[in-house]
């Protein structure tokens, strides 16, 4: 079912996002789930652009821009003050790229799930440093050319398992989500919003000039990564059981996805193979970890 979707908009014309950005439909969705009452931290980020100019901002809600390597710190602080207001219903939301999250951010996103910060941590994963030059970063694929890997990534040095280590600090929700998806979208964003204590969503953010893809082929894109199982919807809540919010009828072959994406070019059928490979295993241990929980 599609929670309260509403013809609300919190995000406003005159934001500074590339044509097909899936970083601004994300936003764009995320706030028209979560309401009025949040607040958005933002570390260095592509949507440190995209907010707009100061003093202006394309959000009608609360915005803090932080520091990269701060924003699960500021955003404690900023909860544990609204929480002393009595404000306990006030979401607040870390809204950070890949590298906000993987890498620069990591030691204090573990920091405040380890303390059980009350707030929700949303990743918008464009597998690099976009906003900088799309530089390499531990989100980017194997194969993938950044400007700092010409030749694709090392294919010995697979994406981080981001998804193990918040998984590890045993958050109050944790899942992937997709925009090309959009009542899995909300529907996670709704469950996030109604739970308490540090809660975690992996969003996958297609971006074009980064993929070297067509600004209008974005969305489809974004489906072809869940159809062929390169991005899996996922949901662990509370009982801290793994499941797939959303099964493909009718997978789409991994060469589909890679073929959509001139950032890709450079592999070679071994690597594809590969990487198909890496996909069964990771689906075998989701299937292993599923019955062990008894799911």
């Amino acid at each position: 079912m599609l929670w309260n979707v509403t013809y609300i908009e919190h995000m406003n014309q005159g934001h500074m996002a590339c044509p097909g950005c899936g970083a601004a439909l994300a936003m764009r969705h995320a706030l028209k789930a979560l309401g009025e009452d949040t607040v958005v931290v933002i570390p260095a980020c592509c949507w440190s652009i995209l907010a707009g100019i100061f003093p202006t901002t394309s959000l009608s809600v609360p915005l803090l821009h932080v520091p990269f390597a701060t924003a699960a710190a500021c955003a404690s602080g900023v909860s544990r003050s609204l929480r002393a207001q009595g404000r306990e219903e006030t979401t607040v939301m870390v809204w950070a790229g890949d590298g906000g999250t993987f890498d620069i951010g990591l030691q204090a996103l573990s920091g405040a799930a380890d303390r059980r910060e009350d707030m929700l941590f949303v990743c918008y994963d464009n597998e690099a440093y976009m906003n900088t030059g799309i530089q390499q970063s531990s989100a980017t694929p194997p194969g993938a050319w950044t400007t700092t890997t010409p030749g694709g990534k090392e294919l010995e040095a697979p994406k981080k398992d981001l998804w193990g280590i918040i998984a590890s600090h045993h958050p109050a929700y944790l899942a992937t989500a997709n925009p090309a998806y959009p009542q899995d979208f909300y529907t996670k964003f709704h469950k996030a919003r109604s739970k308490r204590g540090f809660r975690f969503l992996h969003l996958l953010s297609v971006c074009p000039p980064g993929w070297k893809i067509d600004s209008g082929s974005a969305l489809e894109v974004s489906r072809l990564a869940v159809e062929a199982d390169v991005f899996p919807l996922l949901e662990m809540e509370e009982d801290k059981r793994m499941r797939r919010t959303y099964e493909p009828q009718r997978p789409e072959p991994v060469e589909s996805y890679l073929k959509a994406q001139k950032r890709f070019r450079d592999m070679t059928p071994e690597h594809i193979e590969d990487l198909k490979r890496r996909i069964e295993a990771r689906n075998r241990s989701m299937a292993s970890a599923a019955e062990t929980d008894g799911t």
